[in-house]
């Protein structure tokens, strides 16, 4: 078994998802008293939100590649940003390390591709939806058609990840306009739709949606586990 090394903390709510679905998965492949060996490298999200509202990408790349070499130099052997925003620095952390890093984005593709699914919705922050990091690899490496909700929409979806889920609130009320948005997608012709943030997960799940959702927090973590038992 590989060790997984994981840069975490955007939110700490996702990433002690990601630690409960990772031993979950090697627990189900080898049974008995097996756990996933992993690092996991928790950076301070004031920090990184900081950086995001400033446009600041730059040093939150360097925060990013300086957390990668060092769950690198601590015995990782692949990489996991616990996070679907961060990857928009996903290629500078890549080759600033030389183990592999498992991209949130084609773990997810991967699994839609399988199904047939050709169009999407993708949820996330404003950063995942209106950039073309995380849509452009869809399109570009999978051949998906990508829709976002309209700019109001998508305003609402970003204030209640950092108003609330990254703050480990969970309201009712939310959860409504998440599935208000997620219906006038459908509209759209949208015949999956990505939880494309790694919080939306404490939100929404298959029982609210009336089309496959791809939960990329699940999906992601799945994959790194799947690869360090050299699965994948």
């Amino acid at each position: 078994m590989k060790t997984i090394g994981l840069i975490g903390g955007m939110s700490w709510e996702s990433s002690l998802l990601y630690y409960q679905i990772i031993n979950l998965r090697v627990k189900e492949k080898l049974g008995g008293h097996h756990s996933a060996k992993s690092l996991m490298y928790s950076v301070d999200f004031q920090e990184i939100k900081d950086l995001q509202d400033q446009g600041n990408w730059d040093e939150a790349t360097r925060i990013m590649m300086d957390s990668a070499q060092k769950l690198e130099k601590g015995g990782a052997e692949l990489l996991l940003i616990c996070t679907n925003t961060m990857h928009k620095m996903a290629n500078e952390v890549e080759t600033s390390i030389s183990i592999p890093l498992i991209h949130i984005a084609d773990s997810t593709a991967i699994e839609i591709i399988k199904d047939g699914i050709k169009k999407v919705a993708l949820l996330g922050t404003a950063f995942t939806m209106e950039q073309d990091f995380y849509k452009g690899r869809l399109v570009e490496r999978f051949g998906l058609e990508v829709i976002v909700p309209n700019e109001a929409d998508r305003m609402v979806i970003h204030d209640i990840i950092y108003q609330e889920l990254c703050l480990g609130i969970v309201k009712e009320a939310s959860k409504q306009s998440y599935i208000n948005i997620i219906n006038r997608l459908v509209q759209q012709g949208a015949e999956a739709v990505i939880l494309g943030c790694t919080e939306i997960t404490l939100l929404i799940s298959q029982d609210d949606c009336p089309i496959p959702i791809y939960d990329t927090t699940r999906l992601h973590a799945e994959c790194a586990v799947d690869f360090a038992l050299n699965e994948r």
